[in-house]
């Protein structure tokens, strides 16, 4: 709809001309058992700068009964299109406006959601308003600098209970009727209804007394660990408290575990929604504990940044996620009693490989982003939005001091509560408690696109003692497409040198220097005299963001002993160089499986080792050489299978390595063993096959033909629960089978009434890197359908479709030329374009992978 895609420049016009001052929502979801539409009541107390001015309030409905402005009644007819309300020419100083409406429940994960969970055919219901959402469920002057107060008044079935930002409420005639809120933005506020199960605590220190809540639907309450999630909430709060100097500032703090949520969590004040499959209904290894907790302090830092302070535009959206995901890492590594203080690893092994792989894209842009309608933010949740952001955070760290850093953010957030900001305002501040002059950092780290490589030329005498040791700085080209100019920034940096110890074997780190990196060339006099180590490491501790390149003495060394590394974010660092020059096609990806190999044994890291199992996957279906791939993935999968066998019974490798080996499992033999696995006449000692890991055998049994509808519904009938419909989704679209393609593409495509994950989960099964000459058709199919899907759909559902189902294994000039041919004649919006030439990208990198593959064994 024209009216949806509100532009930066309607927003900065109505934030001149409105104050807002209070929403009054009162919404009727008696019938949410039944689904269908709601009825919304919506007052909004504003203030206007011109008598007589107009304007425009946003409203996503099926039906507006009412619009009454200062108590005369406006015709819906003719100020209600486009998702907007039209507001005349009759604003006074002071306005009350009243909309009635028929809103609708959603199945997409937007707006106001409805779900029926098929264990007790109870509905469950969520909010989400990240992006532009909340105007789905009630009128709202919908962007982020027009905030107000928000007062619900809910009516729900008998029995349910209700949850928002407020404390939640004594029931009356089924009425639930929550205090005012703070002042805040519209996208964090939230409404949480249905009969879910809850676990209460409180954190308490110094008098303050925070309620904390957790909540998860009654079919998985056996599984919630409630008692975990509670430990890393508490230290969240100890951690950011003492490091904001600045109180929690809403009056409780509940964690809700939700169905079919689209991303991994959401920071709505007070009532933070996470995706349920965060509340583990089988054995899962310690990285997703990990994991867990990361997300539960991503949204914990939220509460001030982005809660209490908010952008003031969609442009500074880095700042909120950049700074949350900073802040859970940190707060992971430095806090007392942390479960993971290896969170740094985990950050340069994820976030940083996202990152970096985000920046080569076509679609590169600054940290700080243009951002010129809500079209653009929609796509711009992307690694550089959060994984470069918080690597150069931790620059910036760095670079101006951690004690100055946070006594910074304490001023910020004194100075701005319940506000809206720019990154000036933070950038003043930091400047103010650091003596730093961050203008000129931040044009060069924030302003502009790319990444730097840096390499160490290191010259020595005949008794391997340094005579030169000099960094040198790269810029390279921009991908093409992309806008801006290649930039050398100044890098502050640690200069590691390790030695291997005759004793242990292990490679220790003998000496550290920290010195700034900036321009081109980069003397070390420091080093000079030194005797050359076995390797020398640029970027040790991932302070910077650069792609780091290993000089060819320590090159060999790291080859002959990555898995040698004492320390694990050494051994991270070396894993994510190795892997970005695989895909740079710089290191062939033959030679990368014999890299992994011939170190993943000796690694222990358990989230780094799941890490290399899905890039050894991805190399091997995309970037090795057709003529080659079959005997690499046999190379694997046999690997992967003697590693299962051998791993420590029970344990977090033992598990890692039966999902590595069920992906690619495809002789006669392994399938056997799958099958043999399931049905329990084969074992593997500690194994446990428990529902989880029976879906992953069941889904690589069917994508290989040996399992079909008969033995899906078996399983399902064994799991008769919301996951249990979506692994069957996925293995029923997984069948090699045209019937099964046609079946799923028609189901996804050519409909629209699948529920968002369920449609998630039969994408993920219809593409499978071995059935390409089955799916060929399917480009064709693609981009006949892709626009029309993408201009009729809802956003998540459209994204969806347009990434997942793009012909990315089918890695060709002819499927370049397809994708060249459509985005010159097919007309696709901004944002279309945006998702089509990443995937473009994609393809493109996998042929020049494929490439120098094919060209290392000739050599």
């Amino acid at each position: 709809m024209p009216g949806t895609n509100l532009t930066r420049e309607e927003a900065q016009q109505r934030a001149k001309l409105l104050t807002v001052d209070s929403y009054e929502i009162d919404l009727d979801l008696s019938g949410a058992q039944e689904g269908g539409t709601y009825r919304s009541v919506t007052t909004v107390r504003f203030d206007v700068e011109e008598t007589g001015a107009e304007s425009f309030i946003d409203l996503v409905a099926p039906t507006v009964h009412e619009v009454t402005l200062n108590g005369d009644p406006l015709d819906p007819d003719d100020v209600f299109k486009d998702s907007r309300i039209a507001l005349p020419g009759l604003l006074e100083g002071r306005n009350i406006l009243r909309v009635v409406a028929d809103c609708a429940y959603t199945n997409t994960g937007e707006g106001l959601h409805r779900f029926v969970d098929p264990v007790d055919q109870q509905a469950y219901l969520y909010t989400q308003f990240e992006v532009p959402d909340a105007r789905r469920v009630f009128a709202s002057f919908e962007q982020p600098d027009l905030k107000a107060t928000f007062q619900f008044t809910v009516k729900a079935p008998t029995g349910w209970t209700v949850i928002s930002n407020s404390p939640t409420p004594e029931p009356k005639d089924d009425t639930w009727v929550f205090e005012p809120t703070p002042r805040m933005s519209t996208y964090i506020t939230a409404l949480i209804v249905g009969p879910y199960h809850s676990v209460h605590s409180v954190y308490e220190k110094d008098g303050q007394s925070v309620p904390l809540g957790i909540y998860c639907r009654p079919s998985l309450a056996e599984y919630l660990d409630s008692d975990a999630i509670f430990e890393v909430t508490r230290q969240g709060f100890e951690w950011f408290q003492e490091k904001f100097d600045y109180a929690y500032p809403f009056k409780k703090y509940d964690q809700l575990f939700v169905p079919e949520f689209n991303a991994g969590a959401m920071e709505n004040a007070g009532a933070v929604t996470i995706r349920d499959q965060y509340v583990f209904r089988s054995k899962v290894t310690d990285a997703a504990y990990e994991m867990r907790a990361s997300t539960i302090l991503h949204e914990l830092a939220h509460m001030w940044f982005g809660d209490l302070v908010t952008m003031e535009w969609w442009n500074d959206l880095w700042l909120n996620e950049s700074f949350a995901t900073y802040a859970e890492a940190a707060c992971q590594a430095y806090a007392p009693q942390s479960r993971w203080p290896h969170s740094w690893t985990t950050f340069a092994n994820q976030m940083k490989t996202w990152a970096y792989r985000q920046d080569q894209l076509p679609s590169t842009h600054p940290i700080m982003a243009e951002i010129r309608d809500l079209d653009d933010v929609l796509v711009n949740f992307d690694g550089i939005t959060y994984a470069k952001g918080a690597s150069v955070l931790k620059q910036l760290v760095a670079y101006v001091g951690e004690d100055e850093f946070f006594r910074g953010v304490q001023a910020y957030f004194k100075r701005h509560a319940y506000g809206n900001t720019r990154l000036s305002d933070l950038l003043g501040a930091l400047e103010e408690t650091s003596g730093r002059d961050l203008k000129t950092w931040s044009q060069k780290w924030l302003e502009t696109a790319g990444i730097n490589i840096l390499r160490p030329e290191i010259e020595t005498d005949a008794a391997g003692v340094i005579t030169s040791f000099v960094i040198r700085q790269e810029a390279p080209a921009l991908p093409a497409g992309a806008k801006g100019e290649p930039t050398l920034r100044p890098h502050r940096i640690a200069v590691g040198l390790y030695d291997l110890d005759d004793d242990s074997g292990k490679l220790l780190r003998d000496e550290r220097i920290e010195l700034d990196v900036d321009g081109e060339l980069t003397a070390v006099p420091q080093l000079v005299g030194k005797r050359r180590p076995a390797v020398v490491l640029l970027n040790d501790d991932d302070l910077s963001y650069a792609k780091v390149r290993l000089d060819e003495q320590s090159l060999a060394a790291v080859t002959q002993h990555l898995g040698d590394f004492e320390a694990s974010l050494p051994r991270a660092l070396s894993w994510a160089s190795s892997w970005d020059m695989t895909r740079d096609a710089e290191l062939a990806t033959r030679d990368y499986l014999s890299l992994v190999l011939s170190g993943i044994g000796k690694e222990s890291d358990i989230g780094v080792v799941q890490s290399l199992h899905r890039q050894v996957k991805l190399a091997l279906d995309l970037y090795a050489a057709p003529a080659w791939r079959d005997t690499g993935l046999t190379r694997w999968t046999v690997a992967a299978l003697e590693h299962l066998r051998a791993a420590e019974p029970g344990s977090d490798h033992q598990l890692a390595w039966a999902r590595a080996f069920a992906a690619t499992a495809r002789t006669a033999e392994q399938l056997d063993l799958l099958e043999g696995l399931l049905s329990g006449s084969e074992t593997i000692e500690g194994l446990a096959v428990d529902t989880e890991l029976r879906w992953t055998f069941v889904q690589r049994l069917a994508a290989t033909g040996r399992f079909d509808e008969a033995e899906i519904t078996a399983e399902y009938e064994r799991d008769k629960t919301a996951a249990g419909e979506r692994h069957a989704a996925t293995a029923r679209a997984a069948r090699p089978t045209e019937e099964a393609k046609a079946e799923a593409w028609a189901s996804v495509v050519e409909s629209d009434k699948l529920p968002n994950a369920v449609q998630e989960a039969v994408i993920g099964g219809f593409v499978q890197t071995d059935q390409r000459e089955l799916l060929a058709p399917y480009t064709e199919k693609f981009f006949a359908a892709v626009k029309d899907v993408w201009d009729s759909r809802s956003h998540e559902m459209a994204q969806q479709i347009a990434v997942g189902l793009y012909p990315s294994v089918q890695v060709s000039q002819d499927t370049l030329d397809r994708t060249d041919a459509w985005l010159a004649s097919a007309e696709p919006s901004a944002a279309l374009r945006r998702l089509i030439s990443e995937s473009r990208s994609g393809v493109e990198r996998a042929l020049r992978a494929q490439a120098a593959d094919a060209a290392s064994e000739q050599e």
